[in-house]
């Protein structure tokens, strides 16, 4: 008779074995499976994102042009002081001679508004560049007028009743008959990028809100960063460990958790209303940010602190060297590849912050980019909120395509973070 036979539970230790590596598998199993359920949702749903925005936002990286030749007469435009021309007439008289069955002033009226309405500023400034051309003509690529705009990429729909849209059917016989003369073009839309705001979507761009940004953040990082890292260094090498330095460090955390709408308060109250800094101005912007970014600079660079090896100072003492040494020469350097790191995500987390630029007048209506830290200007964020709430349907892409830019923004700083990261840990 077997062994099993004369005690049966000899073999339970091995299948109580066999049953725990089966569930502790099973559970790995399933701690992976959730994993990847994650990370594909994740990627899934950033996905959505990008593909709405860009398909909500591309068209705003084209715009319509049409090419027209103006008559500049020395009728409408007097030689001596060209910049006070007739140029409403010189567009009419230009827009009625590309369409000869256009004879009455109403009519020529009507299809002057095919282009956009600053075009008798783009020819005024032509003429006032080369008055020469007083007499002749010039040819300029207009933008042309938003709804036109819309009607040559499509999202006019030409087969709804003509009372539903916005454009009526002599309008699009018009803009057709420029269609097929080869004068409407679509060109990549530089304006986007170096016109400032408009009221007009066709002529408006980002150009003042990306100088206002630049000029906010470079303030924020100039403030923010020797200070961060000076709190840091003080609070984890030199600071006692009492009450006093527990209530700092509970207050930075919180802080760093302080909705962004309190800062932008705080910034109104002090250095608007009692410094008397100019409002809409990037430099109280920037002090903004860095209120707001400073926090997070000091957990992170005491964190970076933490993290270099022991080892590394009790060298330094070997030598001989004093702890100001010490931390300057052997510390501080270890810890600046995770500093750097952790530096421009913060300004990255504060360049997309809104409600604190909104309540100190970052929001104004802005016309050319700041020459300055002090004069009015707009950010990205916010400029993007004005579009969002703007009613023309041309803002309707470009918001999506100005969150893009400020997208390529943040990607620049990240790519930023991880070179500087790597770059400083080969030093290291």
């Amino acid at each position: 008779m077997t062994d099993a036979l004369l005690n049966p539970s000899a073999s339970s230790p091995i299948k109580a074995g066999a049953g725990l590596r089966r569930r502790r598998n099973a559970a790995d199993f399933r701690l992976r499976m959730y994993g990847l359920a994650a990370i594909s949702t994740a990627i899934l749903l950033l996905g959505i994102l990008l593909t709405t925005l860009v398909l909500g936002g591309y068209q705003a990286f084209v715009q319509t042009h049409i090419r027209v030749t103006f008559p500049i007469s020395a009728e409408n435009v007097d030689a001596a002081n060209p910049a006070e021309g007739n140029f409403r007439a010189v567009v009419s008289q230009a827009m009625t001679s590309l369409l000869p069955a256009v004879d009455t002033p109403a009519e020529a009226r009507e299809i002057a508004k095919i282009l956009t309405n600053n075009t008798q500023f783009f020819v005024r400034d032509a003429v006032v560049r080369d008055p020469g051309v007083i007499g002749g003509t010039v040819t300029l690529n207009i933008p042309a007028a938003d709804i036109f705009d819309q009607l040559n990429k499509g999202e006019v729909d030409r087969n709804s009743p003509e009372q539903n849209r916005r454009v009526d059917d002599q309008q699009i016989a018009w803009f057709d008959d420029l269609v097929s003369q080869g004068l409407v073009s679509t060109p990549f839309n530089w304006a986007l990028i170096f016109n400032a705001d408009s009221r007009f979507p066709e002529i408006a761009g980002l150009s003042g809100a990306i100088v206002g940004t630049f000029y906010a953040i470079l303030v924020c990082f100039a403030i923010s960063f020797p200070t961060g890292i000076a709190a840091a260094v003080y609070l984890e090498e030199f600071a006692p460990k009492n009450r006093w330095t527990d209530l700092v460090e509970v207050n930075i955390n919180n802080l760093a958790a302080v909705p962004s709408i309190i800062f932008g308060l705080l910034g109104l109250a002090i250095f608007i209303q009692t410094f008397g800094l100019p409002r809409s101005a990037p430099l109280v912007g920037g002090l903004v940010l860095a209120l707001m970014a400073l926090p997070t600079i000091i957990i992170v660079t005491r964190n970076a602190l933490k993290a270099v090896p022991p080892s590394i100072r009790e060298a330094g003492y070997g030598m001989g060297a004093s702890k100001q040494q010490v931390i300057m020469h052997h510390v501080l350097p270890q810890a600046l590849p995770g500093i750097m790191t952790g530096t421009i995500l913060a300004l990255a987390h504060a360049l997309g912050e809104t409600a604190p630029l909104l309540l100190i007048g970052m929001n104004a209506f802005i016309t050319s980019p700041p020459g300055g830290i002090l004069e009015a200007s707009t950010a990205l964020p916010t400029q993007i909120y004005i579009w969002a709430d703007s009613p023309e349907r041309g803002f309707v892409a470009r918001t999506s395509a100005g969150i893009l830019v400020l997208l390529a923004f943040l990607f620049v700083m990240n790519g930023m973070a991880i070179y500087l990261r790597s770059r400083l840990q080969k030093r290291a």
